[in-house]
């Protein structure tokens, strides 16, 4: 059900708008986490560090299908906010045609240097074939995630969160009953945890374009043609898409960076960190898609008009968030070691001192990190993408040459955990700061940036 998020109560709105995303996320990383759950649980501790290793480098997938997501997000949502339909129809469309061309250059470059990235990482000897077998079925399955991100930045554009909470919770659960038969049934390794994802993201991403085409249908003015495709659309879809996908890639190469250097320390710090960042990953996640909603929400309040309403969302959005810090911060602080263990079935004490240290020294700063993030959301609905790329980068640059320095010191491998609240922090007062000049400064246009 399309839902209009420029009338009601904004806090009401966006609360309610934004609970079923953060449903729909907690199945998201339902995937990943079951891969390394199975791997660990089932397989091995070196099958658990091959499917972590793998997943840094599959982040720079994901974070050009977050693009996609959100460069047809905020654009469709500005539309629909301003009553523009047969637009909207045409930027679905627009997008759709984009991320398939995305997805074919991708998946080539995936095949083709999926080796040399593990090398670059270096990936030790012995989870070098499962994190290369691991990657490539990953990428083999490119085209699932990436349509699918379209549909849900669709169904978010609209106003409607629940569709892709419903597709979302039944293929992940599906993902998990797969990875266990796959793994503890038929007796297959990484190989079987990484098939079955790619099944369950298959089917998920075929009825959800389905339900697409069938909600563009439904949208006044149904009986007049749009083009299928827009150059000033995918214009405007890729000044969003573009940064947005810049962030995450560079997140991801940071990352990438970040776990060369961890691969330094062996085995066993690996496979800690293999699972503590699965679960820090769930929180920074959970914020981002809240983030996405609040992107949502004044995006189309700015294509109706109504700035004011911006203000409100984010002083709504930030209690969502730091609520959900609360909860997050007490269970990792205080019961790490417990969900740590959940990954490994005989994990070694490296492994494990590791992943507990990682979540203590991360997880009181969620208060401050899911600030920065809701602003970023605000920022980005707005088309401030120059402000939100400023903010990002001075945390990506903070973080990952923190961790290189303070490695090389007498703190070892918690240096390298250190570098993360410190980036969080600097960015936080930047990305704050940018909203308070565009939106709260007598005179401040807000979404200048948005056509």
């Amino acid at each position: 059900m399309n839902k209009d998020l420029t009338v009601g109560k904004p806090s009401t709105v966006l609360w309610k708008f934004c609970l079923p995303l953060f449903g729909s996320v907690i199945f998201q990383q339902l995937y990943n986490i079951a891969d390394s759950f199975v791997a660990g649980k089932f397989i091995s501790e070196n099958a658990l560090a091959a499917v972590g290793n793998s997943y840094e480098i599959t982040l720079i997938f994901i974070a050009f299908a977050f693009g996609c997501n959100m460069g047809c997000s905020v654009v469709v949502s500005q539309l629909f906010g301003a009553r523009e339909y047969r637009d909207v129809k045409t930027a679905v469309s627009t997008a759709v045609l984009m991320t398939g061309a995305v997805c074919a250059v991708l998946m080539a470059a995936g095949l083709l240097s999926g080796a040399a990235l593990l090398d670059a990482l270096r990936t030790p000897a012995e989870v070098r074939a499962d994190s290369l077998l691991y990657l490539n079925i990953y990428i083999l399955g490119l085209p699932f995630m990436f349509f699918y991100n379209v549909a849900n930045g669709t169904f978010s554009a609209l106003g409607d969160s629940r569709t892709p909470f419903i597709f979302l919770a039944a293929s992940s659960t599906a993902n998990i009953g797969m990875d266990i038969l796959f793994v503890a049934g038929f007796g297959m390794g990484v190989d079987g945890v990484a098939w079955a994802t790619f099944l369950c993201q298959g089917v998920s991403c075929v009825l959800a374009l389905l339900a697409v085409a069938r909600r563009m249908r439904g949208l006044p003015g149904a009986g007049e043609k749009a083009p299928l495709f827009s150059r000033s659309l995918l214009n405007r879809i890729v000044r969003i898409a573009v940064p947005s996908t810049l962030q995450q890639s560079f997140i991801s190469v940071g990352n990438i960076v970040i776990q060369g250097v961890i691969n330094g320390f062996g085995a066993g710090v690996m496979a800690g960190y293999s699972a503590a960042v699965k679960m820090n990953n769930l929180v920074i996640t959970s914020f981002t898609t809240l983030a996405n909603g609040i992107s949502n929400y004044t995006a189309q309040n700015i294509g109706a008009g109504q700035q004011d309403r911006v203000k409100e969302g984010l002083k709504a959005g930030l209690k969502m968030v730091w609520s959900l810090s609360v909860p997050f911060f007490a269970l990792y602080f205080f019961f790490g070691e417990a969900f740590i263990r959940l990954f490994m079935d005989a994990p070694t004490d490296a492994a494990v001192r590791t992943g507990v240290e990682f979540l203590r020294i991360l997880s009181p700063f969620y208060f401050v990190v899911s600030a920065k993030l809701a602003a970023d959301g605000v920022l980005r609905g707005a088309g401030l993408m120059r402000a939100f790329m400023i903010a990002t980068f001075t945390d990506l640059i903070l973080r990952v040459v923190l961790a290189i320095l303070l490695s090389r010191t007498g703190l070892g491998s918690t240096g390298i955990w250190c570098a993360w609240p410190i980036g969080w922090v600097v960015a936080t007062a930047l990305s704050l700061l940018f909203y308070r000049n565009a939106f709260l400064k007598p005179g401040s246009a807000g979404a200048g940036q948005t056509h």
